[in-house]
């Protein structure tokens, strides 16, 4: 006992010196922590504010501007809120707001390292934001933070620190005479079997083990992985998206439930080549970004199975493992008559839908019949999710504008299940989408999600907009989220990516190899230059607007005539819908036209190639061209600008690409064009062919790593992360009150 107190008492008192050294770095970090939340507050609110107090600047009236301000001001936290327009204004702001803060001393407060003010109320955080980062001259919002809380919670945090070591002194002291005395004890009994020739042959029990020690190694694996959750919950940005993370989310944030994920196209179809069977990969912007995520959560994907040998390559349950060469996942497939493919795909969603959403003038065409088959198809696919569900509440992640009708469905079939619905295309305006005889259905269907998604703010802006103007939902704009029949349907913005980093597979020959086989197999003369543009031959993909840039560019520069080749793939899609039939012609005639007006003699200006080409041929035509022109009308992201920016890991190469895609708002490093403008593109197509080479590799660095940071993991990682959340929240509403109990 006296060596026991012997060793305890200096080493608790050396540990209580330390935790008294340490408060003031305790300080230091609490502070800059609180601050740091501070600026993601304000920013999370600025963001908020921005839309609504724009709109009521416009409309000028100061006494809605100060009843809004007052209103949000009463968060315990936010001291007080100001605008200014101008630094030479008065602030238009709530009666709280600090003398010191006025519009001619804004920029002070704006470049602070540290914008933490000292008043009579204590210590208020200064966050100054602009009110429109895109339009200068917009004003400033500024938003002020009491942080009284902040002196509170450091001085419970020295408490806590004290005792935490004085604790720790304790338990090191207990620990070590416990353990010094087994090992004495232990040592001596050794001895004494050992001189009885005892022991040298029987392996001891490891202690970790023994049974009792089981409990307690249960409790702390418990609190271990309730503590990663709430971090990896909380700081989204310190994840490094990788399948490894998303793994991780789904095991640690989901506890493993199986994800179910719905497309009408699968990502592997089996077709009859003669007497073999061959597996090819369709060129599908979402196939590319979902299969690598079913590939790191190993669920289920069901699709239609749409291949000539497909019914042969799935088993009884019309499963199969893939990917062919490592089954990471299943398939399901579910099958369709020829009658319920043409009104369901072909006729609704690809004559209805499609050009409803892509506005790009295109007629619509509606038909009772299609809308039966529509139904009658979500219905099928309604019941496979069931069939497929391991547990009453698995995750289901339904895409595109192929199932709008599914969410609900499922959600009367598996009440409890989490619905993330993406729709993958643009959401037009109310006065658009009104033209659809069924918008009431569509929009009804979609509301059975837990989740909706969009890629874009503006689309997510269009779909609550639609939502108010025709039904009776209760719509609140701060949060972005509907509710309907009593069931809430969170509305959010999730920009779609691809995998990072690329295969590699794709990356494995060398650029000057890819160019020298690409222009072999096009017959193209050593030294001759590429460019490339890869599309499914899609009307809204703008391919003739892209050939009319090219024939603009050899009409005001020459020079290009018999150096140029542009290479269109054009992969064929809906060839049973008679508008891609006459776009089809209307694209070959193009080029023909302007191969016979400018290829005479010379390397054509075009090569068409209206074929499918597996993912490593696209990327080789990728990594061989000097530019890659994405000229889309209208689409929701369009990731073959991606995919040409993973591709170039030699960080060369210009991207064109056209102000009506979603990458437009995330790529502004690549030329940014108008694709109806021919001159502005032909411009463009020159200056990316003349660009030196380290403004390529300044421009492509940047893009590479957004590409690299916000790839399709974190896409997905987002998704899930705001489901847990979500299921975490339903499990808490659903258990009982504190004081009741059941009958």
């Amino acid at each position: 006992m006296r060596l026991s107190l012997r060793f305890v008492l200096p080493l608790m008192l050396v540990l209580a010196a330390i935790a008294w050294g340490v408060a003031p770095l305790v300080d230091q970090l609490t502070l800059r922590w609180f601050t740091r939340d501070m600026d993601i507050r304000a920013e999370l609110i600025a963001n908020a504010m921005r839309e609504p107090l724009i709109d009521q600047l416009a409309a000028g009236s100061k006494t809605k501007i100060a009843s809004y301000f007052s209103r949000i001001a009463r968060d315990e936290r936010l001291y007080a809120i100001g605008y200014c327009a101008t630094p030479d204004d008065q602030p238009l702001a709530t009666r709280s707001l600090p003398p010191q803060i006025r519009c001619e001393n804004l920029s002070q407060w704006q470049d602070a390292e540290n914008p933490v003010l000292e008043s009579s109320r204590g210590s208020l955080h200064v966050a100054v934001k602009p009110l429109n980062e895109e339009e200068e001259g917009a004003g400033w919002l500024v938003l002020i933070h009491d942080m009284s809380f902040v002196t509170r919670r450091s001085e419970e945090t020295k408490v806590y620190v004290f005792y935490f070591f004085m604790a720790l002194a304790a338990v090191v002291s207990l620990v070590t005479v416990i353990i010094a005395q087994l090992s004495w004890r232990g040592w001596v009994t050794g001895m004494r079997a050992l001189l009885r020739g005892e022991g040298l042959l029987r392996e001891p029990t490891p202690r970790s083990n023994a049974p009792e020690f089981q409990p307690i190694a249960r409790d702390l694996h418990r609190l271990i992985q309730d503590l990663e959750s709430e971090t990896r919950s909380r700081d989204e940005s310190q994840i490094t998206w990788t399948p490894d993370a998303l793994r991780a989310i789904l095991h640690g944030e989901l506890r493993g439930e199986n994800v179910i994920v719905i497309s009408n196209r699968e990502p592997y179809i089996h077709q009859r080549r003669g007497d073999h069977v061959e597996v090819q990969r369709p060129a599908s912007g979402l196939v590319t970004a979902l299969e690598p995520i079913m590939r790191a959560c190993s669920g289920t994907w069901i699709a239609h199975g749409s291949g000539s040998a497909d019914r042969e390559a799935v088993d009884g349950s019309d499963r199969i493992g893939v990917p062919p060469e490592h089954p990471t996942y299943q398939l399901r497939r579910v099958w369709l008559t020829p009658e319920e493919e043409n009104g369901y795909y072909y006729g609704f969603s690809n004559e209805g839908l499609w050009p409803l959403c892509h506005i790009a003038h295109v007629r619509p065409i509606f038909r009772s019949a299609d809308w039966a088959h529509y139904v009658a198809v979500n219905k099928k696919f309604a019941e496979a999710v069931v069939a497929e569900a391991r547990t009453p509440n698995p995750i289901v992640l339904v895409q595109d504008y192929h199932f709008a009708l599914l969410p609900r469905m499922i959600r009367e079939l598996l009440p409890d299940a989490t619905i993330i619905t993406f729709w993958h295309i643009p959401w037009p305006n109310p006065e658009s989408f009104a033209i659809c005889p069924w918008r009431e259905e569509i929009i009804s269907g979609l509301l059975g999600s837990s989740i909706l998604g969009f890629h874009t703010q503006f689309h997510c802006n269009n779909f609550v907009d639609t939502v108010d103007r025709f039904l009776e939902a209760r719509v609140d704009r701060e949060s972005f989220t509907v509710t309907l029949g009593g069931k809430q349907t969170a509305v959010r913005r999730y920009p779609i990516s691809i995998a990072w980093p690329p295969d590699p597979e794709m990356v494995d020959k060398a650029i000057g190899q890819c160019r020298a086989e690409v222009r072999a197999a096009n017959g193209l003369p050593a030294g001759h230059l590429i460019g490339i543009g890869i599309d499914r031959l899609d009307y809204t993909k703008g391919i003739m607007e892209r050939f009319r840039a090219v024939e603009r560019l050899l009409e005001l520069q020459p020079e290009w005539i018999g150096r140029l080749t542009f290479i269109q793939i054009g992969a064929p899609t809906r060839t049973g819908i008679d508008e891609y039939q006459n776009h089809e012609v209307q694209v070959r005639a193009l080029a023909a036209r302007i191969n016979d007006r400018f290829g005479r003699g010379v390397p054509p200006p075009i090569v068409l190639k209206v074929e499918h080409h597996e993912p490593r041929e696209v990327y080789e035509y990728l990594r061989a061209a000097e530019f890659c022109f994405v000229s889309s009308l209208h689409d929701g992201m369009n990731l073959v600008a991606k995919e040409f920016v993973a591709a170039r890991d030699d960080e060369r190469g210009v991207l064109i690409l056209s102000q009506f895609t979603g990458a437009a708002r995330e790529l502004p490093e690549a030329l940014i064009v108008n694709p109806y403008d021919a001159d502005q593109s032909a411009a463009a197509l020159h200056l990316a062919l003349t660009m030196p080479p380290t403004e390529q590799r300044d421009r492509m660095r940047l893009m590479r790593g957004l590409v690299g940071e916000f790839n399709v993991y974190r896409w997905a990682g987002r998704m899930l992360l705001d489901a847990a959340t979500m299921r975490r929240r339903n499990r808490l509403l659903e258990k009982p009150p504190v004081g009741t109990s059941a009958s």
